[in-house]
Protein backbone atom coordinates (compact mmCIF):
# COMPACT_ATOMS: atom_id res chain seq x y z
CA UNK A 1 0.00 0.00 0.00
CA UNK A 2 1.33 3.33 -0.32
CA UNK A 3 -0.38 6.71 0.00
CA UNK A 4 -1.87 9.07 -2.95
CA UNK A 5 0.59 12.22 -1.86
CA UNK A 6 3.99 11.79 -0.03
CA UNK A 7 3.24 14.66 2.19
CA UNK A 8 4.22 13.80 6.20
CA UNK A 9 1.07 12.47 8.17
CA UNK A 10 1.46 14.07 11.52
CA UNK A 11 -1.51 12.34 13.04
CA UNK A 12 -3.15 8.91 13.35
CA UNK A 13 -6.16 7.87 11.00
CA UNK A 14 -9.14 6.65 11.10
CA UNK A 15 -11.31 4.51 8.72
CA UNK A 16 -13.10 7.25 7.82
CA UNK A 17 -10.15 9.80 7.22
CA UNK A 18 -8.94 7.75 4.23
CA UNK A 19 -10.24 6.41 0.88
CA UNK A 20 -9.11 4.10 -2.14
CA UNK A 21 -8.04 5.85 -5.58
CA UNK A 22 -9.36 3.55 -8.75
CA UNK A 23 -5.90 2.41 -10.56
CA UNK A 24 -5.49 0.62 -14.07
CA UNK A 25 -7.01 -2.60 -13.99
CA UNK A 26 -7.04 -5.54 -16.30
CA UNK A 27 -9.54 -7.86 -13.95
CA UNK A 28 -12.28 -8.61 -16.37
CA UNK A 29 -14.56 -9.93 -13.54
CA UNK A 30 -14.90 -9.67 -9.48
CA UNK A 31 -15.94 -12.80 -9.48
CA UNK A 32 -12.34 -14.11 -10.21
CA UNK A 33 -10.49 -12.61 -7.79
CA UNK A 34 -9.81 -14.29 -4.52
CA UNK A 35 -10.10 -13.64 -1.39
CA UNK A 36 -8.34 -15.83 0.52
CA UNK A 37 -6.51 -14.92 3.36
CA UNK A 38 -2.65 -15.28 3.77
CA UNK A 39 -2.93 -15.86 7.80
CA UNK A 40 -2.54 -19.98 6.83
CA UNK A 41 -6.03 -20.21 9.39
CA UNK A 42 -7.73 -22.43 6.49
CA UNK A 43 -10.27 -19.72 5.84
CA UNK A 44 -11.58 -18.50 2.59
CA UNK A 45 -12.40 -14.99 3.12
CA UNK A 46 -10.86 -12.16 5.28
CA UNK A 47 -13.81 -12.56 7.91
CA UNK A 48 -13.68 -13.48 11.65
CA UNK A 49 -16.20 -13.01 14.40
CA UNK A 50 -15.42 -11.11 17.51
CA UNK A 51 -15.06 -12.90 20.45
CA UNK A 52 -18.19 -11.22 22.17
CA UNK A 53 -20.68 -13.00 24.32
CA UNK A 54 -23.57 -11.76 22.54
CA UNK A 55 -21.88 -12.48 19.27
CA UNK A 56 -19.87 -15.16 18.56
CA UNK A 57 -22.33 -18.90 19.41
CA UNK A 58 -22.82 -21.93 17.84
CA UNK A 59 -24.94 -20.93 15.24
CA UNK A 60 -23.05 -18.09 14.48
CA UNK A 61 -19.72 -20.25 13.90
CA UNK A 62 -21.15 -22.83 11.59
CA UNK A 63 -23.11 -20.31 9.52
CA UNK A 64 -20.08 -18.58 9.00
CA UNK A 65 -17.60 -21.10 8.82
CA UNK A 66 -19.94 -22.92 5.94
CA UNK A 67 -19.39 -19.32 4.10
CA UNK A 68 -15.17 -19.37 4.67
CA UNK A 69 -14.84 -17.66 7.58
CA UNK A 70 -14.27 -18.41 10.95
CA UNK A 71 -16.10 -17.42 14.93
CA UNK A 72 -14.13 -17.36 17.63
CA UNK A 73 -15.85 -18.42 20.92
CA UNK A 74 -15.87 -16.37 23.57
CA UNK A 75 -13.28 -17.22 26.46
CA UNK A 76 -16.18 -17.11 29.27
CA UNK A 77 -17.80 -20.20 28.23
CA UNK A 78 -17.92 -23.33 30.62
CA UNK A 79 -16.10 -25.86 29.80
CA UNK A 80 -18.59 -28.53 29.58
CA UNK A 81 -20.99 -26.19 27.67
CA UNK A 82 -18.14 -25.02 25.18
CA UNK A 83 -16.98 -28.82 24.43
CA UNK A 84 -20.91 -29.24 23.32
CA UNK A 85 -21.22 -26.04 21.26
CA UNK A 86 -18.13 -27.73 19.45
CA UNK A 87 -19.14 -30.75 19.28
CA UNK A 88 -22.63 -29.23 17.49
CA UNK A 89 -20.06 -27.14 15.10
CA UNK A 90 -18.20 -29.84 13.94
CA UNK A 91 -21.31 -32.12 13.55
CA UNK A 92 -23.19 -29.32 11.40
CA UNK A 93 -23.01 -29.84 7.34
CA UNK A 94 -20.85 -28.13 5.37
CA UNK A 95 -22.89 -27.32 2.70
CA UNK A 96 -26.70 -27.46 3.72
CA UNK A 97 -28.25 -25.02 6.27
CA UNK A 98 -29.40 -26.42 9.65
CA UNK A 99 -32.65 -26.62 9.53
CA UNK A 100 -35.18 -25.73 12.48
CA UNK A 101 -36.76 -29.52 13.39
CA UNK A 102 -40.30 -30.63 15.00
CA UNK A 103 -42.49 -33.21 15.13
CA UNK A 104 -45.79 -33.10 13.43
CA UNK A 105 -47.24 -33.81 17.51
CA UNK A 106 -45.03 -30.28 18.53
CA UNK A 107 -47.91 -27.24 18.74
CA UNK A 108 -47.54 -23.60 15.94
CA UNK A 109 -46.68 -22.11 19.46
CA UNK A 110 -43.47 -24.14 19.47
CA UNK A 111 -42.47 -23.59 16.33
CA UNK A 112 -43.14 -19.80 16.57
CA UNK A 113 -40.59 -19.88 19.45
CA UNK A 114 -38.08 -20.99 17.77
CA UNK A 115 -38.56 -19.78 14.09
CA UNK A 116 -36.44 -17.15 14.47
CA UNK A 117 -33.17 -19.09 15.40
CA UNK A 118 -32.35 -19.21 11.65
CA UNK A 119 -32.32 -16.58 8.98
CA UNK A 120 -34.26 -18.81 6.47
CA UNK A 121 -37.33 -18.60 8.92
CA UNK A 122 -38.37 -22.45 8.58
CA UNK A 123 -39.42 -24.88 10.31
CA UNK A 124 -39.03 -28.74 9.01
CA UNK A 125 -41.96 -31.16 10.58
CA UNK A 126 -40.49 -34.79 10.62
CA UNK A 127 -42.35 -37.75 11.51
CA UNK A 128 -40.24 -40.49 14.08
CA UNK A 129 -38.09 -41.61 11.62
CA UNK A 130 -36.65 -38.28 10.58
CA UNK A 131 -38.60 -38.11 7.10
CA UNK A 132 -39.40 -34.38 6.36
CA UNK A 133 -43.42 -34.57 5.89
CA UNK A 134 -44.06 -30.51 6.06
CA UNK A 135 -42.80 -26.94 6.80
CA UNK A 136 -44.41 -23.95 8.01
CA UNK A 137 -42.92 -20.39 8.00
CA UNK A 138 -44.02 -17.59 10.31
CA UNK A 139 -46.51 -16.06 8.02
CA UNK A 140 -47.99 -19.30 7.82
CA UNK A 141 -47.74 -20.02 11.60
CA UNK A 142 -49.56 -16.59 12.62
CA UNK A 143 -52.36 -16.82 10.26
CA UNK A 144 -53.49 -20.57 12.57
CA UNK A 145 -53.99 -21.11 15.82
CA UNK A 146 -51.07 -21.21 18.13
CA UNK A 147 -52.58 -24.31 19.99
CA UNK A 148 -53.07 -26.51 16.74
CA UNK A 149 -50.99 -29.39 15.88
CA UNK A 150 -48.16 -29.11 13.57
CA UNK A 151 -50.21 -32.16 11.61
CA UNK A 152 -52.03 -29.30 9.81
CA UNK A 153 -48.82 -28.72 7.89
CA UNK A 154 -48.41 -32.17 6.45
CA UNK A 155 -47.81 -32.07 2.80
CA UNK A 156 -47.77 -35.60 0.89
CA UNK A 157 -46.49 -33.27 -2.43
CA UNK A 158 -43.84 -32.00 -0.62
CA UNK A 159 -40.89 -31.49 -2.63
CA UNK A 160 -37.35 -32.36 -1.40
CA UNK A 161 -34.02 -32.00 -2.71
CA UNK A 162 -31.76 -35.09 -3.16
CA UNK A 163 -28.22 -34.44 -1.43
CA UNK A 164 -27.11 -35.79 -5.01
CA UNK A 165 -27.83 -32.92 -6.61
CA UNK A 166 -25.20 -29.79 -7.08
CA UNK A 167 -26.20 -26.29 -5.73
CA UNK A 168 -26.85 -25.37 -8.75
CA UNK A 169 -29.26 -28.10 -9.94
CA UNK A 170 -30.91 -27.35 -6.18
CA UNK A 171 -31.81 -23.63 -7.14
CA UNK A 172 -33.07 -24.95 -10.58
CA UNK A 173 -35.99 -27.07 -8.74
CA UNK A 174 -36.41 -24.49 -6.14
CA UNK A 175 -37.09 -21.60 -9.23
CA UNK A 176 -39.12 -23.79 -11.30
CA UNK A 177 -41.42 -25.42 -8.32
CA UNK A 178 -41.73 -21.34 -7.23
CA UNK A 179 -40.73 -22.42 -3.53
CA UNK A 180 -37.85 -20.65 -1.80
CA UNK A 181 -37.02 -23.66 0.71
CA UNK A 182 -36.88 -27.27 0.55
CA UNK A 183 -35.60 -29.91 2.60
CA UNK A 184 -32.80 -31.66 1.88
CA UNK A 185 -32.47 -35.94 2.10
CA UNK A 186 -30.37 -38.47 1.80
CA UNK A 187 -30.92 -41.76 -0.35
CA UNK A 188 -33.24 -43.28 2.13
CA UNK A 189 -35.25 -39.99 2.69
CA UNK A 190 -34.25 -38.92 6.00
CA UNK A 191 -33.41 -34.84 6.46
CA UNK A 192 -29.75 -34.04 6.24
CA UNK A 193 -30.06 -30.40 5.55
CA UNK A 194 -32.53 -27.18 4.27
CA UNK A 195 -31.53 -25.14 0.92
CA UNK A 196 -33.29 -21.86 0.15
CA UNK A 197 -32.91 -20.37 -3.53
CA UNK A 198 -30.19 -18.03 -1.88
CA UNK A 199 -28.43 -20.75 0.12
CA UNK A 200 -28.01 -22.19 -3.17
CA UNK A 201 -26.26 -19.79 -4.91
CA UNK A 202 -24.13 -18.64 -1.77
CA UNK A 203 -22.95 -23.28 -1.95
CA UNK A 204 -21.78 -22.05 -5.43
CA UNK A 205 -20.37 -18.51 -4.13
CA UNK A 206 -18.48 -19.81 -1.22
CA UNK A 207 -16.15 -22.27 -0.40
CA UNK A 208 -16.56 -23.47 3.69
CA UNK A 209 -13.94 -23.26 5.30
CA UNK A 210 -13.14 -26.69 6.67
CA UNK A 211 -10.56 -27.78 9.48
CA UNK A 212 -7.54 -30.25 9.28
CA UNK A 213 -10.57 -32.75 10.19
CA UNK A 214 -12.79 -32.04 7.71
CA UNK A 215 -15.06 -30.65 9.58
CA UNK A 216 -16.70 -27.01 9.77
CA UNK A 217 -14.02 -24.62 11.60
CA UNK A 218 -14.03 -23.13 14.86
CA UNK A 219 -11.74 -20.98 17.35
CA UNK A 220 -11.71 -20.40 21.00
CA UNK A 221 -10.37 -17.16 22.86
CA UNK A 222 -8.82 -18.05 26.16
CA UNK A 223 -7.86 -15.29 29.08
CA UNK A 224 -4.44 -14.76 30.16
CA UNK A 225 -5.02 -15.12 34.20
CA UNK A 226 -5.60 -17.95 35.90
CA UNK A 227 -4.22 -21.71 34.84
CA UNK A 228 -3.78 -21.07 31.22
CA UNK A 229 -1.93 -24.32 30.77
CA UNK A 230 -4.96 -26.19 31.61
CA UNK A 231 -7.25 -23.79 30.27
CA UNK A 232 -5.25 -24.60 26.78
CA UNK A 233 -5.04 -28.20 27.32
CA UNK A 234 -8.46 -28.35 28.03
CA UNK A 235 -9.88 -26.09 24.66
CA UNK A 236 -6.93 -27.80 22.60
CA UNK A 237 -8.63 -31.25 23.24
CA UNK A 238 -12.20 -30.29 21.99
CA UNK A 239 -10.95 -29.76 18.46
CA UNK A 240 -10.20 -26.64 18.18
CA UNK A 241 -8.42 -24.86 14.81
CA UNK A 242 -7.65 -21.78 16.19
CA UNK A 243 -6.48 -20.52 19.57
CA UNK A 244 -6.83 -16.95 20.66
CA UNK A 245 -4.86 -15.26 23.49
CA UNK A 246 -7.32 -12.53 24.69
CA UNK A 247 -7.29 -9.95 26.73
CA UNK A 248 -7.65 -5.91 26.16
CA UNK A 249 -4.31 -5.08 26.58
CA UNK A 250 -2.23 -7.14 25.00
CA UNK A 251 1.55 -5.73 25.59
CA UNK A 252 1.86 -6.86 29.46
CA UNK A 253 3.70 -9.79 30.85
CA UNK A 254 0.90 -11.97 31.35
CA UNK A 255 0.15 -12.13 27.81
CA UNK A 256 3.61 -12.74 27.06
CA UNK A 257 3.86 -16.10 29.14
CA UNK A 258 0.56 -17.29 28.41
CA UNK A 259 1.45 -17.43 24.76
CA UNK A 260 4.70 -18.87 25.40
CA UNK A 261 2.32 -21.57 27.45
CA UNK A 262 0.34 -22.26 24.76
CA UNK A 263 3.13 -22.16 22.24
CA UNK A 264 5.15 -25.46 24.27
CA UNK A 265 1.62 -27.34 24.21
CA UNK A 266 1.38 -27.22 20.54
CA UNK A 267 4.16 -26.15 18.03
CA UNK A 268 1.01 -26.79 15.11
CA UNK A 269 -1.98 -24.85 16.47
CA UNK A 270 -2.12 -21.52 15.02
CA UNK A 271 -2.05 -19.18 18.10
CA UNK A 272 -3.37 -15.34 17.70
CA UNK A 273 -2.63 -12.95 19.99
CA UNK A 274 -3.66 -9.22 21.34
CA UNK A 275 -5.26 -6.76 21.56
CA UNK A 276 -2.15 -4.13 20.92
CA UNK A 277 -1.60 -0.99 18.78
CA UNK A 278 2.13 -0.74 18.10
CA UNK A 279 5.28 -1.95 16.19
CA UNK A 280 7.09 -3.08 19.48
CA UNK A 281 4.04 -5.17 21.24
CA UNK A 282 3.32 -6.54 18.12
CA UNK A 283 7.20 -7.91 17.76
CA UNK A 284 7.53 -8.91 21.24
CA UNK A 285 4.03 -10.60 20.30
CA UNK A 286 5.49 -12.35 17.64
CA UNK A 287 8.62 -13.39 19.70
CA UNK A 288 6.29 -15.00 22.79
CA UNK A 289 5.14 -17.18 19.50
CA UNK A 290 2.29 -15.89 18.15
CA UNK A 291 1.65 -16.54 14.32
CA UNK A 292 -1.24 -13.61 14.37
CA UNK A 293 -1.14 -10.65 16.27
CA UNK A 294 -4.79 -8.81 16.94
CA UNK A 295 -4.48 -5.26 16.40
CA UNK A 296 -7.07 -2.65 18.21
CA UNK A 297 -8.12 -0.87 21.42
CA UNK A 298 -10.86 1.09 21.77
CA UNK A 299 -12.65 0.86 18.38
CA UNK A 300 -15.53 -0.96 18.96
CA UNK A 301 -19.00 0.08 19.02
CA UNK A 302 -19.28 -1.13 22.62
CA UNK A 303 -16.25 -0.37 23.44
CA UNK A 304 -15.71 3.01 25.84
CA UNK A 305 -11.88 2.43 26.48
CA UNK A 306 -11.04 5.45 25.30
CA UNK A 307 -13.03 7.68 26.66
CA UNK A 308 -12.78 5.85 30.43
CA UNK A 309 -8.80 6.20 30.17
CA UNK A 310 -8.17 8.45 27.03
CA UNK A 311 -5.74 5.01 25.80
CA UNK A 312 -6.47 3.75 22.05
CA UNK A 313 -5.05 4.32 18.67
CA UNK A 314 -7.09 5.57 15.52
CA UNK A 315 -7.28 2.18 13.82
CA UNK A 316 -6.52 2.34 10.28
CA UNK A 317 -3.18 3.94 11.56
CA UNK A 318 -2.92 1.04 13.80
CA UNK A 319 -3.50 -1.69 11.58
CA UNK A 320 -0.60 0.22 9.30
CA UNK A 321 1.82 0.05 11.25
CA UNK A 322 1.42 -3.60 13.42
CA UNK A 323 0.81 -5.28 9.72
CA UNK A 324 3.79 -4.00 8.30
CA UNK A 325 5.98 -5.31 11.51
CA UNK A 326 4.31 -8.82 11.53
CA UNK A 327 4.96 -9.31 7.86
CA UNK A 328 8.36 -8.29 7.80
CA UNK A 329 8.76 -11.48 10.70
CA UNK A 330 6.63 -13.70 8.30
CA UNK A 331 3.39 -13.11 11.15
CA UNK A 332 0.20 -11.31 10.43
CA UNK A 333 -2.48 -9.57 12.10
CA UNK A 334 -6.17 -9.31 11.87
CA UNK A 335 -7.68 -6.07 12.63
CA UNK A 336 -10.47 -5.73 15.84
CA UNK A 337 -13.09 -3.02 15.69
CA UNK A 338 -14.11 -0.52 14.20
CA UNK A 339 -15.72 -2.22 11.36
CA UNK A 340 -18.84 -0.63 10.25
CA UNK A 341 -19.12 -0.84 6.56
CA UNK A 342 -17.97 -2.95 3.20
CA UNK A 343 -15.46 -0.34 2.77
CA UNK A 344 -13.89 -0.34 6.46
CA UNK A 345 -13.27 -4.39 5.50
CA UNK A 346 -11.34 -2.83 2.14
CA UNK A 347 -9.46 -0.49 3.87
CA UNK A 348 -8.55 -2.84 6.42
CA UNK A 349 -7.27 -5.43 4.46
CA UNK A 350 -5.25 -1.99 2.35
CA UNK A 351 -3.21 -1.57 5.16
CA UNK A 352 -2.15 -5.15 5.56
CA UNK A 353 -4.70 -7.29 7.90
CA UNK A 354 -5.22 -10.27 6.80
CA UNK A 355 -8.64 -10.80 7.98
CA UNK A 356 -10.93 -8.35 10.12
CA UNK A 357 -13.00 -9.05 12.92
CA UNK A 358 -16.43 -8.03 13.45
CA UNK A 359 -18.70 -8.14 16.54
CA UNK A 360 -21.08 -5.38 16.97
CA UNK A 361 -22.33 -5.35 12.62
CA UNK A 362 -22.90 -9.56 13.93
CA UNK A 363 -25.10 -8.84 16.66
CA UNK A 364 -28.09 -7.52 15.26
CA UNK A 365 -28.92 -10.80 12.92
CA UNK A 366 -30.60 -13.77 13.45
CA UNK A 367 -27.88 -16.35 14.04
CA UNK A 368 -26.01 -14.30 17.07
CA UNK A 369 -26.00 -15.33 20.62
CA UNK A 370 -28.50 -13.14 22.27
CA UNK A 371 -32.40 -14.15 22.28
CA UNK A 372 -34.55 -12.20 20.05
CA UNK A 373 -36.54 -9.31 21.52
CA UNK A 374 -39.29 -7.01 20.29
CA UNK A 375 -40.03 -3.99 21.12
CA UNK A 376 -42.27 -0.69 19.06
CA UNK A 377 -39.50 -0.63 16.68
CA UNK A 378 -39.13 -4.24 15.62
CA UNK A 379 -37.06 -7.11 16.25
CA UNK A 380 -33.62 -6.46 17.87
CA UNK A 381 -30.66 -8.43 20.12
CA UNK A 382 -28.92 -6.45 23.30
CA UNK A 383 -24.94 -6.11 22.62
CA UNK A 384 -22.93 -5.24 25.10
CA UNK A 385 -18.77 -5.23 25.25
CA UNK A 386 -16.78 -7.54 26.71
CA UNK A 387 -15.23 -5.38 29.38
CA UNK A 388 -18.81 -3.87 30.56
CA UNK A 389 -20.04 -4.77 33.91
CA UNK A 390 -22.11 -7.11 32.23
CA UNK A 391 -19.62 -8.81 31.22
CA UNK A 392 -17.47 -8.45 34.15
CA UNK A 393 -19.98 -10.29 36.26
CA UNK A 394 -20.66 -12.35 34.33
CA UNK A 395 -17.05 -13.72 34.01
CA UNK A 396 -16.37 -13.38 37.71
CA UNK A 397 -19.47 -15.33 39.03
CA UNK A 398 -17.57 -17.50 40.41
CA UNK A 399 -15.23 -14.86 42.43
CA UNK A 400 -15.78 -14.05 46.16
CA UNK A 401 -18.48 -11.38 46.21
CA UNK A 402 -16.25 -8.48 47.28
CA UNK A 403 -13.77 -9.41 44.62
CA UNK A 404 -16.12 -9.02 41.91
CA UNK A 405 -17.87 -6.21 43.25
CA UNK A 406 -14.51 -4.75 43.48
CA UNK A 407 -14.14 -5.64 39.43
CA UNK A 408 -17.50 -4.09 38.88
CA UNK A 409 -15.72 -0.77 39.26
CA UNK A 410 -13.13 -1.05 36.29
CA UNK A 411 -16.16 -0.86 33.81
CA UNK A 412 -14.71 0.06 29.99
CA UNK A 413 -17.51 -1.16 27.65
CA UNK A 414 -21.53 -0.85 27.20
CA UNK A 415 -23.59 -3.17 29.31
CA UNK A 416 -27.04 -2.62 27.34
CA UNK A 417 -27.47 -1.91 23.39
CA UNK A 418 -29.80 -2.69 21.11
CA UNK A 419 -28.96 -4.06 17.67
CA UNK A 420 -32.38 -3.77 15.17
CA UNK A 421 -32.16 -6.96 12.85
CA UNK A 422 -32.67 -4.89 9.32
CA UNK A 423 -35.44 -6.36 7.12
CA UNK A 424 -32.66 -6.19 4.16
CA UNK A 425 -29.74 -7.91 6.20
CA UNK A 426 -31.52 -10.30 8.81
CA UNK A 427 -29.16 -12.98 8.51
CA UNK A 428 -25.08 -12.89 8.80
CA UNK A 429 -24.78 -14.29 5.51
CA UNK A 430 -26.77 -11.27 4.30
CA UNK A 431 -23.91 -9.33 5.56
CA UNK A 432 -21.10 -11.05 4.51
CA UNK A 433 -23.05 -10.96 0.80
CA UNK A 434 -22.04 -7.22 1.26
CA UNK A 435 -18.63 -7.04 2.85
CA UNK A 436 -17.65 -9.94 0.25
CA UNK A 437 -19.23 -7.92 -3.00
CA UNK A 438 -17.72 -4.65 -1.27
CA UNK A 439 -14.64 -5.81 -0.92
CA UNK A 440 -13.97 -7.93 -4.53
CA UNK A 441 -15.10 -4.44 -6.49
CA UNK A 442 -11.95 -2.82 -4.50
CA UNK A 443 -10.08 -4.92 -5.73
CA UNK A 444 -11.07 -5.28 -8.81
CA UNK A 445 -10.86 -1.06 -8.48
CA UNK A 446 -6.90 -2.06 -8.01
CA UNK A 447 -6.47 -3.77 -10.60
CA UNK A 448 -5.53 -6.83 -8.10
CA UNK A 449 -6.75 -10.32 -7.91
CA UNK A 450 -6.02 -11.30 -4.78
CA UNK A 451 -5.89 -9.87 -1.30
CA UNK A 452 -1.43 -9.78 -0.85
CA UNK A 453 -2.02 -8.65 -4.93
CA UNK A 454 -4.18 -5.51 -3.48
CA UNK A 455 -2.30 -4.62 -0.21
CA UNK A 456 0.48 -4.29 -2.67
CA UNK A 457 -1.63 -2.10 -5.30
CA UNK A 458 -4.02 -0.51 -3.24
CA UNK A 459 -3.35 3.55 -3.10
CA UNK A 460 -5.42 5.37 -0.08
CA UNK A 461 -5.95 8.94 0.16
CA UNK A 462 -6.68 11.20 2.83
CA UNK A 463 -9.89 12.85 3.38
CA UNK A 464 -11.83 15.25 5.65
CA UNK A 465 -14.63 14.61 7.23
CA UNK A 466 -16.31 16.70 4.16
CA UNK A 467 -15.09 14.16 1.72
CA UNK A 468 -16.44 11.57 3.86
CA UNK A 469 -19.93 12.62 4.39
CA UNK A 470 -19.50 13.61 0.67
CA UNK A 471 -19.10 9.62 -0.07
CA UNK A 472 -22.90 8.66 1.33
CA UNK A 473 -25.99 8.27 -0.15
CA UNK A 474 -28.74 10.27 -0.05
CA UNK A 475 -32.10 8.67 0.92
CA UNK A 476 -34.12 11.89 0.46
CA UNK A 477 -34.00 15.39 -1.57
CA UNK A 478 -31.34 17.61 0.09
Amino acid sequence: MKFLKDAAINYDLTYNDVFLIPSYSDVGSRFSVDLTPSDNIGTHIPIVVANMNAVAGRRMAETVARRGGVAILPQDIPFERLQSMIKQIKAANPIYETPIVLKTGNLVADALNIINKRAHGVVLIVDEDNHPVGLITEKEALEVDRFANLETFINPALISLSQDLTAKEMFEKLYENHINAAPVIDQAGKLVGIMTQKSALRASLYEPALGKDGKLMVGVAVGVNGDVKSKVEKVLSFGVDVLVMDTAHGHQKKMIEAIKIARSISQDVQIVAGNVVTAQATNDLIDAGANIVKVGVGPGAMCITRMMTGVGRPQFSAVLECSAVARSRGAKVWADGGIKYPRDVALAVAAGASAVMIGSWFSGTYESAGDILRDERGLYKENFGMASKRAVQNRSQDNHPYDRSLKEFFEEGISNSKLYIDDKTPGVEDIIDQITSGLRSSMSYAGATSLEDFYDKAIVGIQSAAGYEEGKAVSSSW
